[in-house]
């Protein structure tokens, strides 16, 4: 992403990603009536999903404990602090992630 957005920047284009990723449960399925289904997931962890995906700045992935004690042998990561985040009781410990560590 970052080598795209390098090159529309040359062109005068600011393109920015931002991601959030979280762990967990959801219900999956057709969702829609006759005539107009879509596939989709619905749940708490596609929302936390979708409010840190809201909070990520450009070039930045933000991540919830439940990810981050998967993967954390396999990159570098920042505390972002906990997250006071629309729809959620309680605010979410992030954490940015770095770069992957060698191996």
């Amino acid at each position: 992403m970052r080598t795209l957005a390098d090159g529309r920047r040359k062109h005068g284009h600011d393109l920015g990603f931002g991601m959030g990723i979280a762990h967990g449960y959801a219900t999956l399925g057709r969702l829609g009536f006759e005539g107009r289904f879509e596939y989709s997931a619905i749940g708490t962890v596609v929302n936390l999903a979708a409010r840190l995906c809201a909070q990520a700045e450009a070039g930045q992935i933000l991540i919830d404990p439940k990810v981050y004690s998967a993967v954390e042998p396999l990159a570098e990561f920042e505390p972002a602090g906990e997250l006071t985040l629309r729809g959620l009781s309680r605010p979410i410990k992030a954490f940015k992630v770095g770069d992957l560590r060698a191996t």
